[in-house]
């Protein structure tokens, strides 16, 4: 039996924390009910069943590229750079990985395809999904907490209003905003006093 990975991100599109990736080898023995894509879930579904996949799953990796590495790298890069970080942490090498999306990581030493909305035709893409979605919003609670002000858990660092107007008040967050994404680049510029 070949062992196939499933691999998704979480977090390219937000204004603020890391990219995460997931890379799950399911165990046929132990089926999971109820995998999908991770944005057509509930919160609650979400969390019950990253739990069970944790649980049943043959192995399981979560990874991140940092703000820092986003900004360095681009973030289509940094996010092949995490999700091929999740495929090297499996326990268990799989014998080929598929990825939601329209891009294989050049960092990936597996045979590999990309699979457009993989995360809603491919149960280990949306069980990679739903572990790279909860474990960016956990993050992204525990950044609310340590800065309220933003409302980092209701927003989870996408660009909404009241987040844009979080960073024109209290300014940008070093470390946690992404200072190559345009918001926040121009709010820096702000702050230094040269408009663009």
């Amino acid at each position: 039996m070949s062992l196939i990975a499933g691999v998704d991100e979480a977090g390219r599109g937000p204004l603020a924390g890391a990219v995460y990736a997931a890379a799950v080898i399911l165990d046929p023995a132990k089926p999971i009910m109820g995998l999908a894509d991770s944005k057509v879930l509930t919160e609650a579904r979400r969390d019950a069943l990253a739990e069970r996949i944790k649980q049943d799953a043959l192995a399981w990796c979560i990874a991140v590229a940092s703000v820092e590495e986003i900004d360095k790298l681009n973030i289509l890069h940094a996010t092949m750079l995490a999700m091929s970080r999740a495929v090297e942490g499996l326990a268990t090498q799989p014998d080929a990985v598929q990825i939601d999306g329209n891009r294989v990581p050049k960092q990936l030493r597996l045979p590999a395809e990309a699979i457009v909305k993989g995360d809603a035709k491919v149960q280990a893409i949306s069980a990679a999904s739903i572990l790279a979605k909860t474990a960016r919003d956990a993050e992204l609670v525990r950044l609310d907490a340590a800065h309220p002000q933003y409302g980092f858990a209701r927003h989870k660092g996408y660009p909404t209003q009241e987040h844009q107007a979080a960073i024109a008040r209290y300014g940008v967050l070093p470390g946690v905003h992404r200072q190559s994404f345009g918001p926040v680049k121009r709010q820096l510029a702000l702050q230094q006093g040269q408009l663009f």
